[in-house]
């Protein structure tokens, strides 16, 4: 009966091998199963009116799509950073000073959607293109050259716009329309209105995909990050991927600032608080190594719905916003954890 006992306590090396490998796949694929169970978690806590889910209405799954999508598209941008072992803090304020720009040239200035964009799209990608340049040439680290463009931005967009929102109406003596259908418009598709953010969500997603998958661009993205010497060694030009990433990831803050302005039609210095802390949640959330080398941007985009669902539930329960920070910070001291534990 002990001879039993023991034999059932010892782990042979093929069930230590088996576990390995599930406790690894499990690791992989923390943001699929993070997704998964969060979804089912909401359907089991979500109010029933007249019969009906409501979390399982089309229209609120929809939503949750289209307030996850500027964050998402952030988080794109988040990923390619973070995968450099770099951060980048002033995304959040690169959409408040985009949102207040677009709003101004529009409503004060009388300006058409396309030199609109060409605009705030070429002023964010500079903002980007100056921290790239000062972390690469100056060689200091991102968190510090960030946190400061991230002032400096926020204190441009309050001078822009007075300190007060810009609104945002379109048609006659407003902006024009189309700015509205081209960022806050639907598109009808097997008969239900799905929002236009959805597809701008989906194509940033596929494009930063196939750029980090199948060009030499990506491979350099995640060379130097898995190790800068060693790719700068290769003939990999370091400082120039660096430079390109971080033009990308404010040219990416800046689109979502199109979304974000089209959505609540106004442009203001407040925008976008808080928002790099969602982007940074749900690149970690996704699975991206916070040391670089590592992560997918489907994952991070995964993260953002991750945090959309949670943010839809609670305010489906009228749970305080306060708990939703709490649980948000919660979900990063998990998610690295896990990071810690696959390095492992």
């Amino acid at each position: 009966m002990q001879e039993k006992n023991l034999h059932t306590l010892i782990v042979t090396p093929e069930r230590k091998k088996i576990g390995d490998i599930v406790g690894k796949l499990f690791l992989r694929s923390q943001s699929y199963f993070g997704l998964f169970g969060i979804f089912i978690l909401s359907i089991i806590l979500s109010p029933v009116r007249n019969g009906h889910i409501v979390f399982l209405n089309p229209e609120n799954l929809l939503n949750i799509v289209r307030f996850a999508s500027e964050n998402g598209i952030i988080a794109v941008g988040m990923t390619l950073v973070i995968m450099l072992a770099g951060i980048d803090l002033s995304v959040g304020a690169v959409l408040a000073l985009s949102a207040v720009g677009s709003a101004s040239l529009m409503m004060r200035s009388d300006w058409e959607v396309v030199p609109t964009l060409l605009v705030i799209f070429a002023a964010g990608a500079f903002i980007g293109f100056i921290n790239g340049v000062i972390t690469t040439k100056i060689k200091i680290q991102p968190f510090i050259v960030t946190l400061a463009m991230m002032t400096i931005a926020r204190g441009i967009a309050s001078l822009w716009s007075g300190g007060y929102a810009i609104p945002l109406a379109f048609g006659g003596a407003g902006a024009p329309q189309a700015y509205k259908d081209m960022f806050a418009g639907h598109v009808n598709l097997f008969g239900l209105e799905v929002p236009v953010q959805v597809f701008y969500l989906a194509g940033v997603g596929i494009i930063a995909s196939f750029i980090l998958k199948k060009t030499g661009f990506g491979r350099h993205v995640l060379a130097v990050g898995g190790n800068e010497v060693a790719a700068r060694l290769s003939g990999v030009a370091v400082d120039r991927t660096k430079i390109i990433v971080f033009t990308l990831c404010s040219f990416l803050a800046s689109l979502a600032a199109m979304l974000h302005a089209a959505l609540v039609n106004q442009g203001s210095h407040i925008d976008g608080n808080g928002y790099e802390t969602n982007a940074i949640a749900a690149v970690v959330i996704g699975g991206t190594s916070m040391a670089g080398g590592s992560g997918t941007v489907l994952g991070s985009v995964m993260g953002a719905i991750i945090l959309s669902i949670l943010d839809n539930i609670l305010g489906l329960r009228n749970i305080q916003s306060e708990y939703q920070m709490i649980l948000k910070g919660a979900l990063i001291i998990l998610a690295v954890i896990s990071q810690k534990q696959k390095s492992e």
